[in-house]
């Protein structure tokens, strides 16, 4: 039984959450949580939030030991960015590009 949790328009850079989510791609969620825990990147509290709602929604469907699942499928893909402009001298502007992300994760009974 496959379990799934979806965050949509995270305000991180994909590339700041992708760095994270290959960390713990193919490892057990309890095992991915402790890792999330303690590491130093700000994209791991958001994923590890992710993964406790794919934790969850595997407990509401009566599934194993949410612990005891494996991570089988984590990615990134990149939202819409917000531009904004910033102006600079003699008239000119920059455009600043906030950028957002969507982290999907899908867990999986080991089998």
């Amino acid at each position: 039984m496959e379990t799934k949790a979806i965050l949509r328009y995270a305000r991180i850079t994909p590339r700041k959450a992708r760095r994270v989510v290959n960390l713990i791609r193919n490892k057990n969620a309890g095992d991915a949580a402790l890792y999330l825990r303690f590491m130093p990147y700000r994209a791991a509290k958001t994923v590890e939030k992710v993964l406790k709602s794919a934790m969850a929604n595997a407990e509401q469907k009566k599934a194993v030991n949410p612990e005891e699942m494996k991570i089988v499928q984590a990615f990134v893909d990149q939202g819409p960015v917000m531009k904004r402009v910033e102006p600079r001298a003699m008239g000119r502007a920059n455009v600043i590009r906030k950028r957002t992300c969507h982290i999907t994760l899908i867990l999986s009974e080991e089998g």
